[in-house]
């Protein structure tokens, strides 16, 4: 077999590891690709003949890729207002090949929200080492710190994000019995019954993307969601056209809504305890569309 040949090779057999690692450092599916992608040109002009660990060696490829994406990303999103991460969708049966390495240790939309407020090298160190065990001699390189500089910004990463990596119900089943009840409650502009199936600290983010500035937001308790919900959801949910499918988001009971079969938003649930504790809902139709498989609408 020729050298191209066997790194194209061994290169696949890395693909949905590295695409794990760019989606975790990114929140964003096709920047994710992208950023794989990139990797392979990197590979392929330089070769791995003489590359021990060459999977480790990916691994930091597409890190410092991805951690130069994210550095052009802050300068650029300087200022802007709220924005939620890719959220991985698929069918409530199972996640799709391609989707179940990006879920793997069911990282959450809550967390990657989270993560979206790290410094570039801060979340490099925390992704690389925190959720894939690479260690800080390996890591400390591609942010130009020492081991020890790489070790504290772990810590100070984990401080940030302390609380934040919330647990939901595992059962997929019940968390749909409260995303249910949350939609029949807005359709029906119950203000009463939203406030009770939320819980008292429940957080709402909107993305409506570049298209409509002005119209994501962030809002926190019970009483403003649920306010929230019956001014800006409850007439679209009652509209003749609009159809709510239920989907998983990231693992988790989510929903899409679709009018005349066209997708509008994704939407993500936390749910703990029967309670929801946190939506994050992408509204941008074109950003949705290249989201939702085709097969979901």
């Amino acid at each position: 077999m020729e050298q191209s040949d066997w790194l194209a090779a061994r290169f696949e057999e890395h693909r949905g590891h590295l695409r794990a690692v760019a989606y975790r450092m990114l929140g964003s599916v096709t920047e994710a690709d992208d950023a794989v992608q990139d990797a392979w040109v990197r590979v392929s002009r330089a070769g791995a003949s003489e590359v021990e660990n060459l999977g480790g060696w990916l691994t930091t490829i597409v890190a410092r890729v991805c951690l130069n994406m994210l550095r052009a990303r802050q300068v650029m999103q300087a200022g802007s207002t709220v924005h939620v991460p890719d959220p991985i969708v698929s069918a409530e049966s199972t996640p799709g090949p391609e989707d179940e390495a990006l879920l793997a240790d069911s990282v959450g939309l809550a967390l990657l929200v989270v993560l979206d407020t790290l410094a570039p090298a801060e979340r490099l160190v925390f992704v690389l080492h925190d959720m894939f065990a690479l260690p800080f001699e390996d890591i400390a390189p591609l942010v130009g710190r020492t081991p020890t500089a790489a070790r504290q910004l772990a810590s100070r990463a984990r401080r940030r994000l302390q609380g934040a990596d919330v647990q939901p119900d595992t059962d997929v089943p019940r968390q749909r019995v409260a995303v249910d009840a949350f939609f029949a409650a807005a359709r029906n502009g119950d203000f009463d019954a939203l406030v009770g199936l939320l819980h008292p600290e429940a957080t709402l983010r909107i993305d409506t993307g570049a298209s409509r500035p002005g119209v994501s937001m962030e809002l926190h308790g019970a009483d403003a969601v649920a306010k929230q919900t019956l001014k800006g959801f409850t007439s679209i949910l009652n509209r003749p056209a609009i159809e709510v499918r239920p989907i998983l988001v990231n693992g988790a009971a989510g929903a899409i809504l679709l009018q005349n079969g066209e997708p509008l938003s994704v939407i993500g649930f936390v749910v703990v305890d029967g309670k929801v504790v946190e939506m994050d809902a992408v509204a941008d139709a074109e950003r949705v569309r290249h989201l939702v498989p085709a097969a979901e609408h």
